[in-house]
């Protein structure tokens, strides 16, 4: 069995992630505190205490998912699992073959594959979640989830609105992002098209679209500081859809993931033509998992955010 991890998003956060982890695994309380350190606050309290209106806000929420997400990993590691050993684990211990991962959740996917520090990682989410919020604030905008529409279909809309496609996350269901007025259009055209569904998200702003390109300059600019490595195994880029090249496309990969679309659907066929059949979403939610159901079908796929969850992945298939 060939076995991909698979990395949160924004929007899976809940007060208490991390918590029964952090208090039985040190490994998992030691990337907790060590985060608090970097980012100046206690950002373990925020996301075991809550309150959730300080959880949901960017710079918390972005930084808050990375290090849950990496404390699920670290928590099957240290049980003996090594997901992202190299080289490979002893016999009879999985690992994996390829990492991905939601938006915020590809930087967890290029930590774990060792393309960037734990610290590192922290200090450009925070800064990343800032970015994104004061690009929200200068222009409003908002992102509507379409259900059953055709591409086509799809791109008439966008046409007709001024929105664009944020996330092809499977062939039924496509989110699109653009001002709150472009958007409002678009749900009622889908509707009108035959569209399942058109659901207006709760979100703060336009995210992968033009309108972020504020915040894509700005995290330009940081990361011209920072340290990239080339990745351990493959890692599927939310802008490819196919495994970033080297350290150098990774840089400016994760800048245009920004502003542009997240190949969600495309990124999961290509782990699909590499023979993953065992897909292990790590952080808290399953959005993941839920749409690789609609598309690998028969798939294995499991959901690793607290202490139960662990020792459910580690009981032999």
């Amino acid at each position: 069995m060939s076995t991909a991890l698979i990395f949160s998003g924004q929007g899976a956060q809940s007060v208490g992630m991390g918590k029964d982890l952090a208090e039985k695994y040190p490994v998992c309380a030691e990337l907790y505190a060590k985060a608090d350190d970097v980012i100046g606050y206690e950002l373990s309290k925020i996301c075991f205490e809550g309150p959730d209106e300080d959880l949901t806000k960017s710079n918390h929420c972005q930084p808050a998912i990375f290090v849950t997400s990496v404390a699920c990993a670290k928590a099957l590691e240290s049980e003996g699992t090594a997901p992202d050993a190299v080289p490979p684990s002893p016999p009879g211990l999985w690992r994996a073959s390829a990492m991905a991962g939601l938006s915020l959740g590809e930087w967890t996917a290029l930590h774990m594959a060792g393309v960037l520090s734990f610290e590192d990682t922290v200090k450009v989410l925070e800064a990343r979640g800032r970015f994104m919020q004061e690009a929200c604030d200068e222009q409003a905008g908002g992102m509507v989830s379409i259900i059953g529409l055709s591409r086509e279909q799809l791109d008439i809309i966008c046409t007709e609105t001024g929105v664009t496609v944020a996330n092809l996350n499977s062939s039924a269901q496509t989110v699109l992002s653009g001002t709150k007025a472009g958007i409002g259009k678009a749900a009622a055209l889908a509707t009108e098209a035959g569209a399942k569904r058109a659901i207006i998200l709760n979100v703060a702003g336009a995210f992968h679209s033009p309108l972020m390109a504020s915040a894509g300059a700005k995290l330009d600019e940081m990361l011209a500081g920072v340290t990239f490595n080339e990745p351990a195994v493959p890692v599927l880029s939310n802008v490819k859809g196919e495994p970033h090249a080297g350290a150098d496309a990774i840089r400016a990969n994760m800048v245009r993931q920004v502003t542009d679309s997240v190949l969600w659907l495309s990124c999961v066929e290509w782990m699909q033509a590499q023979g993953v059949d065992r897909y292990v979403e790590c952080g808290p939610g399953k959005v993941l998992t839920g749409l690789i159901k609609r598309i690998a079908k028969g798939a294995t796929l499991e959901n690793v955010n607290d202490v139960a969850s662990v020792e459910r992945a580690l009981r032999p298939a």
